[in-house]
């Protein structure tokens, strides 16, 4: 089943970030004694009792005020809500229950979604201040008292969050399809490809970015192969908030990168590559999928004979880190040069789960090392006694060495180039494992 997904929402400066952080174990969040700092949800992967989960910081809830700020927030936050499996509500035990906790209490029990009230700044051990007694008339479950700071009270907080998940569901997914996430800023095409491959109106098209309210599972078969596709194309339209929306979108994204087995990175042919691209498509390349970067409305480009070619360029030096994916063009509008990307698809998956013999991997090896001699320091050579595959999906190989520290980027970057010479591995991230070999091995 997909990672269960929780929010973290409350009034400002009641100590969400500094939870956040708290509960994925990690400085992610910005955290400051002042209200607002935390302007956009922060999205993170943590784990607790051996189960993943997604957790999103939001910035405080204000629900009486006009400011354009604190406006934004508040809708940025009840996206987060919206697309949670169950929400942390946080309160300030040394503020006691305000008004505003009771405004937003009212806003969650309206989402329907299973709510953990979580009374924050509980410091000390032993009984819990009178104050923690006032937040029982919100008339929600028994609050957990925690103090976000030291970590007290968050591990019955995580065990009440997944009281909530069935994590033995079954998925109804077909195991045999290809999961194809199709990501991008709003409005770049991604419900109008989905439509015109699957020939119907399964999605929503729309000019307003963001019609698509939430992720879209269709399954589909083409030639014998199944494939499920994931549109990710963002929310419903809230007034002039471009800019949440866009925020909102990537995260919906995240989430279904997670999911794919090979990700369609739409890039707006008339945009280029855009910084919210680079953040999507480098998200893509760190979780190990399989890529390709296409290329949408290329005909509304006015070409030459080396367009296309000049224009790949442009992409290779934008998404320097993910050169391995091949660019496709086409128009998602007119179908023109659609024809050839389920053979496209099927080529990346292809090779994102391609294994190679140790003989046959060492025989490369062998003749890699011959051309261009390991980096030597000091006076002391690299030496590379033997490389195996570990994994798939990505491609993982582990390179057996003398010594870790002589294994310099630039040189395991050669011995990368020297594989996908001799194998393709075309559309697919490619891992190395360092390891060291001991005196009796």
């Amino acid at each position: 089943m997909k990672k269960p997904t929780f929010a973290i929402v409350g009034r400002p400066n009641v100590g969400k970030s500094t939870l956040f952080n708290k509960l994925i174990g990690e400085r992610i969040s910005i955290v400051e004694d002042t209200p607002g700092v935390t302007r956009d949800r922060i999205y993170a992967e943590g784990e607790w009792v051996g189960k993943k989960f997604i957790l999103i910081d939001t910035g405080g809830i204000e629900l009486k005020t006009n400011d354009i700020i604190p406006g934004q927030m508040r809708l940025q936050a009840e996206m987060a809500i919206e697309m949670s499996d169950a929400i942390i509500f946080m309160v300030d035990v040394k503020s006691g229950l305000t008004s505003a906790d009771k405004d937003v209490a009212a806003m969650l029990v309206k989402s329907g979604k299973p709510i953990v009230l979580v009374c924050n700044k509980v410091d000390n051990v032993g009984d819990v201040p009178m104050e923690f007694y006032e937040f029982y008339n919100l008339g929600l479950d028994d609050p957990i008292a925690v103090s976000s700071i030291h970590g007290l009270g968050t591990g019955d907080l995580l065990d009440k969050l997944y009281s909530f998940i069935d994590f033995d569901e079954e998925t109804e997914e077909d195991e045999d399809a290809i999961k194809v996430a199709v990501i991008g800023k709003p409005n770049v095409g991604k419900s109008s490809l989905i439509n015109k491959i699957l020939g119907e109106n399964r999605v929503i098209v729309s000019d307003i970015a963001g019609t698509t309210r939430d992720a879209i599972d269709t399954p589909y078969e083409h030639e014998g192969q199944k494939y499920i596709f994931i549109d990710t194309a963002g929310m419903r339209k809230r007034g002039k908030i471009d800019e949440s929306i866009e925020r909102y979108s990537v995260i919906r994204s995240l989430a279904a990168v997670d999911r794919s087995d090979v990700v369609l990175i739409l890039i707006d042919a008339q945009e280029g590559v855009t910084e919210q691209d680079t953040k999507i498509a480098g998200y893509a390349h760190e979780k190990g999928k399989a890529s390709i970067v296409c290329v949408n409305k290329w005909d509304l480009i006015d070409k030459n004979t080396n367009t296309m070619e000049l224009y790949r360029n442009d992409v290779n030096r934008d998404l320097a880190y993910m050169t391995y994916a091949p660019v496709a063009f086409f128009s998602a509008k007119t179908g023109s040069r659609l024809n050839k990307i389920f053979e496209l698809i099927k080529y990346v998956n292809n090779q994102h789960a391609m294994r190679i013999s140790t003989g046959v991997l060492n025989d490369v090896l062998n003749e890699a090392i011959t051309k261009v001699q390991p980096p030597s320091d000091k006076g002391k050579r690299l030496k590379i006694y033997y490389i195996t595959q570990a994994t798939t999906k990505p491609p993982t190989f582990i390179l057996f060495v003398n010594d870790r520290e002589l294994a310099h980027f630039s040189y395991i970057r050669y011995l990368e180039n020297q594989i996908r010479t001799a194998f393709g591995l075309e559309g697919t991230p490619v891992r190395f494992i360092i390891r060291e070999r001991g005196k009796d091995d």
